[in-house]
């Protein structure tokens, strides 16, 4: 009897080497995993799972965890509009503690010694993973071939070709990680620190030139219908606008940021629907919250984001974020409308009950209805107390 191995597989360059690695080199009875969080169709994932079985593994299962990933994770990340630096929507370091926990399961269901992922020995997923094997199947041994063995991305198509392995080697140059949340572009130019990604390396294409306006429905902070269509919950809306927005080839562009082992690390992102997101709700919650609930949320949704980029979400402390930020919610309800056009979108405005630019207290720059001009000059005198306290002792 061989002992049993999971592998978290994307049937990508790096577990498609696993798959043989572990059969062939190791002697073990390999069991692939896919984790599905919301990137793959159905026929994608029934290709995937064709080429499991032609890689020589003894049996291949496709783990759903999308609703399960929105209803942990996604849901939070709009309430805090975490975007990494600014910029990235965590597109994958999000989703890959949702991949190692459903793979973490399914080892320990399975009675497998040993887990094996992909993971080079550079990047953020080694630690990703593994912090999650170790702390819910401490008694699994994990295995890591391509980080272990220090191996190039041209050594293993090598590997590969010789074991009779037919693939697009060209295609393969590239590293894509897909999720209902992103999808993240790695290859020779995100090494460097001057080349931008060549147009084909990203996985859609510009086929829609027409300007198009959609409306996002809200409530308590989560997208509940796009054009007053409901699609059958938050998971439907996202997927609907990933179809609509990419068709523009909108969501393009390298992230750059500091690792969990602490280096600088590159990456190219295509992720059309959490960005319209993330800024169509930062639009609602502008018109809908106050002044310091919008400051406390930036410090604790850039905190919730740094955390979970970096591997901590069973943290307990991500659990007080998220209930902090879920209670912020309670008036984040309305229509945003959004202009779509050719690589890119713009906010055009919003509807609320709670639109707190509400006429009956004044217009921003015209009139006001609820205090005086000579209101103002009292409150201006007050508020320059301490400044003018400062000037008078210091000069």
């Amino acid at each position: 009897m061989k002992d049993k191995v999971v592998l978290a597989f994307s049937g990508g360059l790096d577990t498609s080497y696993c798959a043989i690695y572990l059969n062939k080199e190791l002697n073990l009875e390999v069991y692939s995993a896919i984790v599905n969080t919301g990137g793959f169709s159905e026929d994608e994932i029934g290709k995937i799972e064709e080429k499991a079985y032609s890689l020589g593994v003894s049996k291949h299962v496709c783990l759903d965890q999308t609703q399960y990933y929105y209803e942990k994770c996604i849901r939070y990340m709009i309430f805090g509009n975490v975007l990494r630096n600014n910029t990235y929507p965590l597109s994958v370091s999000a989703e890959r503690m949702f991949q190692a926990l459903a793979i973490a399961n399914y080892a320990k269901e399975v009675g497998a010694k040993y887990i094996a992922h992909g993971s080079t020995g550079a990047g953020n997923d080694q630690v990703r993973f593994d912090l999650v094997f170790q702390i819910l199947a401490p008694e699994i041994q994990i295995i890591t071939p391509i980080r272990d063995k220090k191996l190039a991305r041209e050594e293993e198509i090598e590997y590969l070709k010789s074991n009779g392995v037919v693939a697009n080697w060209e295609k393969a140059k590239y590293s894509i990680n897909q999720g209902i949340w992103g999808t993240s572009v790695g290859g020779k130019e995100t090494l460097t620190s001057n080349l931008p990604l060549p147009e084909e390396a990203y996985p859609s294409q510009l086929k829609n030139t027409d300007t198009q306006e959609i409306e996002i429905t809200f409530e308590k902070g989560e997208p509940i219908a796009l054009n007053g269509n409901t699609l059958g919950g938050s998971v439907g809306v996202i997927q609907e606008l990933i179809r609509i927005a990419s068709e523009y080839a909108i969501g393009r562009d390298i992230h750059v940021g500091d690792t969990i082992i602490g280096i600088k690390g590159r990456v190219g992102f295509e992720a059309p629907a959490s960005l319209i997101t993330i800024k169509a709700h930062h639009a609602l919650e502008k018109h809908t919250l106050t002044k310091w609930q919008m400051y406390w949320k930036e410090q604790l949704g850039n905190w919730y984001g740094m955390l979970l980029h970096e591997g901590q979400y069973l943290e307990p402390v991500m659990r007080n974020v998220e209930t902090f930020l879920a209670d912020t919610q309670t008036n984040v309800s309305g229509k945003v409308k959004v202009k779509l056009m050719p690589y890119r979108f713009e906010i055009q405005g919003i509807e609320s009950p709670h639109d707190l630019m509400s006429s009956k207290f004044g217009s921003y720059g015209e009139m006001n209805n609820a205090w005086s001009g000579e209101d103002v000059k009292g409150f201006t005198k007050i508020v320059g107390n301490q400044m003018k306290i400062y000037y008078q002792v210091n000069g």
